[in-house]
């Protein structure tokens, strides 16, 4: 009977969505979701962006800079585990707040860091609310989504991190030989609390949340976000669901039907992750060793996130007509052959920045399809449980790709065969991938 509950109620909720064109509070949520996913992208790249000047000034060793890399990727998988599942108990929009207070915190904490470890703690720190707010975001723009639109609007907010990221390039590009990196993390954190404000007046809760657990106030809620959408209103809340009790721990993800496809969606973003952190950490710094200025550099990374966010937007049409599990299966399949080459390429600065484009449009476009499929794996009382999980076990390949390719590259081998060994988590994504029953 419980079970019947739930799907009417999803049923009640999705055609609330589905059957009306997107609405402008609709539009409104999903561009706010890619702005504090544009915070996000910022806040995770400025120590990368930082990493050249930090490592001059305190004579940091690569297995020291790899091990700093890594703590905010640790803070994000602790984040992502541990705290965003409370977003099905309390609310994706109280985990959203509370995670941006975290990240300005530890951001402005980060500025005044006098020591590798402090350095590391606080980066942790302000991983912790990265890692949080991914999931409750991804939760909230599915959730405000038709299912026409779901996909698109998934991996477009999604494409905020890279913007971000590339916003933060050309900052840090402005603001590092003028100001020192220790400007570049308080700026940082300013901009991240200054996003409190709107989310907090300006965001609303997840309808489906509302009716879902149904918290006191939930009937006068879901008809003010009704309202402002132009739906019908409620005359009352559907019945709830109340023999049949959702927890937030793991084991209700790894049960029946759900394992294997769960088991293989964590193996598919460790892999991609390590890859990807790998890219996004590592990239300035190895431009740098190959000779490039300071400049150049910070420009290879803003071309590398200009690449993630056509990846991203490409992926989102191409999903409509292909089929969302074969357009990340084929974008995975081309970031591990373009891999290869880029380690060994030693011509113009204008060649490095085409080629980092270009893999880094594979790399994250097949990585931003990732969270479409989670939050489409998942009903809606445990999806950002499930979304968040599977953020984290991913975060052990990011947390492992940086600080490898740190001893590594410490160990004496070369940059060229360091990225060909990173082409073969790409290939083991494409192969899994096509393999992954989900819905497309």
């Amino acid at each position: 009977m419980a079970g019947k509950i739930s799907e009417i109620n999803s049923m009640i909720t999705r055609s609330t969505m589905d059957a009306y064109p997107l609405s402008r509070l609709q539009i409104w949520i999903v561009g706010m979701c890619f702005v504090l996913n544009m915070l996000d992208g910022m806040d995770v790249l400025a120590i990368s962006f930082a990493a050249p000047i930090i490592a001059r000034d305190w004579t940091i060793s690569p297995q020291e800079l790899g091990i700093v890399f890594s703590a905010a990727l640790a803070g994000m998988a602790i984040g992502a585990v541990g705290i965003s599942p409370f977003s099905d108990v309390i609310g994706r929009r109280r985990i959203i707040l509370l995670s941006l207070v975290i990240i300005g915190v530890g951001m402005l904490a980060t500025a005044a860091a006098q020591s590798v470890t402090q350095l590391m703690i606080l980066r942790l720190v302000a991983g912790l609310g990265i890692g949080s707010i991914l999931a409750s975001l991804t939760s909230l723009v599915s959730e405000y989504s038709p299912e026409k639109y779901r996909n698109f609007n998934i991996l477009f907010y999604s494409a905020g991190y890279p913007i971000g990221a590339m916003l933060m390039g050309f900052v840090a590009a402005w603001m590092l030989p003028a100001f020192g990196w220790r400007t570049l993390f308080f700026f940082a954190g300013c901009v991240s609390l200054s996003a409190i404000p709107l989310v907090y007046f300006l965001v609303p809760e997840s309808i489906e949340f509302l009716l879902k657990k149904q918290p006191r106030g939930s009937l006068e809620l879901c008809n003010q976000i009704l309202r402002k959408m132009g739906r019908p209103l409620l005359d009352r809340l559907p019945e709830q669901e109340i023999a049949h009790v959702q927890g937030i721990g793991v084991g209700v993800l790894l049960s029946g039907e759900r394992r294997t496809p769960t088991l293989m969606l964590w193996v598919v973003f460790m892999l991609s992750f390590a890859t990807l952190y790998f890219l996004f950490s590592w990239v300035v710094k190895l431009a740098v060793d190959s000779g490039l200025d300071i400049r150049d550099a910070i420009y290879a990374g803003v071309s590398m996130n200009l690449g993630a966010f056509c990846g991203s937007i490409t992926v989102g049409f191409l999903s409509m007509k292909a089929g969302l599990k074969r357009v990340i299966a084929v974008y995975f399949l081309m970031a591990a052959f373009i891999i290869i080459p880029y380690g060994f390429v030693r011509t113009s600065v204008a060649f490095v920045l085409i080629l980092i484009f270009i893999l880094m449009y594979f790399t994250q476009g097949a990585f931003t399809g990732l969270y479409a499929v989670a939050a489409k794996l998942y009903p809606t009382e445990i999806r950002t449980t499930g979304v968040g999980w599977s953020i984290g076990a991913g975060r052990a390949g990011a947390i492992l790709g940086p600080a490898v390719a740190g001893f590594i590259l410490g160990a004496g081998v070369s940059i060229g065969w360091t990225f060909v060994i990173f082409s073969v988590p790409m290939f083991l994504a494409a192969l899994i991938m096509g393999k992954l029953q989900a819905p497309d």
